[in-house]
């Protein structure tokens, strides 16, 4: 494809969309889908910067339909309850992009119902709010959900034994296997709505090396990670751009159900949508099933 910018995002009037993440790529995807018109519900866990965030959309787009949604990814009943309200509000979803996580802490931390913080926000988090919004999504138009990955699944493997990372914590293999995890649930979404008749689409994306808060606020401001971002800058694209995978993702009518897309140039770091090869390991479904079904035990959620 040629260079897909958000100038190419069709009308998205009367779509509601629901993104998580209220600051770095959550927020770009927020502030273009506002732009193309669409009602936008930022969820995050945090309402000062949600505040924020709706504040500087509507200062951007005159008239924009933006607003705040407390979500703590975290924590499954702030999930269920999100999901709730919405529900009361909302009799349909059109769009949900999963896009809020964590990176790299040292040491290992646990979300509030005991799951490793990375698997747990990342990846169960995300499976858990797309169930319980599964029947608002089968109701809307033409509807999708984009999860977000990362460069880093390349070298991630689902480890059965320990996903919780229990008896051994290393903080970028853990990271690396909740972003293969996303992978696997996008495609697996899309097989079994294809084989349910939900008529979700279900596509999976990256962003790149892109400049965000995600590494500072994970790994810590005086991390190697931390500092290599400070200092060599020129290293990461910006946010806008590490966006425009996601939100061709979900906003394209070329955009494939079950595919995967992220920056085109040097290697998938940087530079506009293209659709990619996903990494091997996330293309075995006899894995993803099992991650399906052990998930759904887990976060205690049914895909009705």
């Amino acid at each position: 494809m040629t260079k897909w910018t958000t100038r190419n995002i069709p009308p998205q009037r009367g779509r509601l969309a629901v993104i998580t993440g209220t600051g770095g790529l959550g927020y770009e995807d927020a502030l273009a889908l506002a732009h193309a018109g669409a009602n936008v519900v930022i969820a995050g866990r945090n309402p000062q910067k949600g505040a924020k965030a709706v504040a500087a959309i509507s200062e951007a787009v005159p008239g924009a339909q933006v607003r705040f949604g407390q979500l703590d990814l975290a924590d499954l009943a702030s999930i269920a309850a999100f999901a709730k309200q919405l529900s009361g509000e909302q009799d349909r979803l059109d769009l949900l992009i999963n896009n809020a996580g964590v990176m790299t802490p040292p040491q290992r931390r646990q979300t509030s119902d005991g799951f490793e913080l990375q698997f747990g926000t990342n990846y169960l988090g995300h499976f858990a709010l797309t169930a319980h919004l599964l029947p608002l999504l089968k109701k809307g138009q033409s509807p999708r959900v984009v999860t977000v990955s990362s460069i880093a699944a390349r070298s991630g493997a689902i480890d059965f034994d320990d996903l919780q990372a229990e008896r051994a914590y290393k903080p970028f293999p853990v990271y690396s296997q909740s972003k293969l995890a996303c992978i696997m649930f996008a495609f697996e979404l899309s097989r079994r709505s294809k084989a349910a008749a939900w008529g979700i689409a279900s596509i999976a994306a990256h962003p790149g090396i892109t400049r965000t808060d995600l590494i500072p606020n994970g790994a810590g401001r005086s991390s190697p990670s931390a500092m290599l971002r400070r200092f060599l800058p020129f290293l990461f694209q910006p946010a806008w751009q590490g966006a425009l995978p996601t939100l061709y993702a979900a906003t394209d009518p070329a955009a494939r159900d079950g595919a995967y897309y992220g920056p085109d140039r040097l290697g998938g770091t940087r530079g506009y949508p293209a659709e990619e090869k996903p990494p091997e390991q996330a293309l075995d479904a006899a894995v993803a099933a099992r991650l399906w079904e052990t998930s759904l035990q887990l976060a205690n959620v049914a895909f009705v």
